[in-house]
């Protein structure tokens, strides 16, 4: 079973609410890890039949405390030149919801208020 750090990771609590959400949606939603030899991938993955697939990254609400990472910084471009958006989310709520599903990726609006680490 997933395991989600919610004491070391704030963000953590909102991803688990977002896969949960997204689950009774019928979507496949997969965890994406990081390390040390994978960075700058976004942290969910989640594929529909009717929708596709949508890379998610999940940071707090208002950025407060949340940062894009150099490699996020440096790959994210990439994925969407690539024909792979990436939809930033904050909150498991039907608003979010059809965002992800209905206007195209949003990662970039972020890019003023997210302090690189």
């Amino acid at each position: 079973m997933e395991q989600f750090k919610s004491r070391k990771q704030p963000e953590a609590k909102i991803q688990k609410e977002i896969v949960t959400y997204f689950r009774n949606k019928e979507w496949f939603v997969v965890r994406m890890v990081g390390n040390a030899f994978q960075q700058g991938i976004p942290d969910l993955l989640a594929t529909h039949h009717k929708y596709g697939p949508r890379f998610i990254e999940v940071k707090l609400p208002g950025m407060k405390g949340s940062h894009f990472t150099a490699a996020q910084l440096e790959y994210f471009p990439k994925f969407c030149a690539n024909g792979m958006g990436i939809w930033i989310m904050t909150a498991a709520n039907a608003e979010q919801y059809r965002m992800v599903v209905t206007e195209p990726p949003n990662w970039w609006q972020y890019l003023s208020t997210a302090r690189k680490v």
